[in-house]
């Protein structure tokens, strides 16, 4: 059975929900956290600059990424530095390319150049992590976010892609490999058994913690217990 113990993988919660990373931030395996402009929407955040200086302020010694969200480079680059400048633990998150398909290169080379921290994000293939390992300064750190669940909705296994992915980046020791949009509790296990720097969970995903290493009969039994419970709970019959 998996233990959580074992895991040498750096685990950031994925969210914008200012309560559950609270909540979170308690948990000494929660490492830092990541967001992003649709997870904000969703949390109803209107005030990007108010929410992203909240949660700085509050989690001031772990690692938060915080996104761009312009669409040409010049207005991406000023945001990058604005942001940047908010607390020395921000990752400033740049898309790989902006919504025409152009790739981000030159901007992730000026700010990477600059030592600004950033998170490159929204990779889904090989090309795309040896473009972007080439535009990064060996000599700042940075995360390059490879969007693995997203490879295996498209019935791709991403697992051999993102090892490829590891060994691209080697040539940026200081450049870690995060493992985006994880659809199980299982990604957990397999991006660390691979070596994956870091895993970004949601807070629903986070939850299933509890159940590595339950026992699997006790967890069936649980399960006919709850289809019962509901059943009865619906007073569903049948004339017999």
């Amino acid at each position: 059975m998996p233990k959580t113990s074992d895991l040498k993988i750096k685990i950031f919660a994925d969210g914008a929900d200012f309560e559950s990373m609270m909540a979170l931030y308690a948990k000494p395996y929660i490492q830092g956290f990541t967001t992003n402009p649709t997870l904000m929407r969703m949390a109803g955040i209107t005030n990007y600059e108010a929410f992203g200086r909240k949660i700085l302020e509050a989690i001031p010694d772990r690692p938060i990424s915080l996104e761009v969200f312009a669409d040409d480079f010049e207005s991406m680059e000023k945001q990058a530095r604005i942001i940047a400048s908010w607390g020395s633990n921000v990752n400033v998150k740049i898309p790989v390319t902006n919504t025409k398909g152009e790739f981000s290169g030159n901007l992730i080379r000026r700010l990477s150049s600059d030592g600004i921290v950033l998170n490159v994000t929204a990779l889904l293939s090989l090309s795309q992590v040896e473009r972007v390992a080439e535009a990064l300064d060996p000599k700042s750190a940075s995360i390059v976010s490879v969007f693995a669940g997203r490879v295996a909705d498209t019935g791709v296994d991403p697992v051999p892609l993102m090892t490829k992915a590891l060994a691209i980046l080697k040539s940026r020791p200081k450049a870690e490999l995060l493992w985006a949009s994880p659809r199980e509790l299982l990604n957990i296990f397999q991006a660390d058994q691979i070596g994956t720097h870091i895993i970004t969970v949601t807070h629903d995903l986070l939850k299933k913690l509890a159940n590595v290493g339950y026992d699997l009969e006790a967890f069936s039994l649980d399960t006919v217990k709850m289809f019962f419970n509901d059943a009865q709970a619906s007073n569903f019959s049948i004339k017999t």
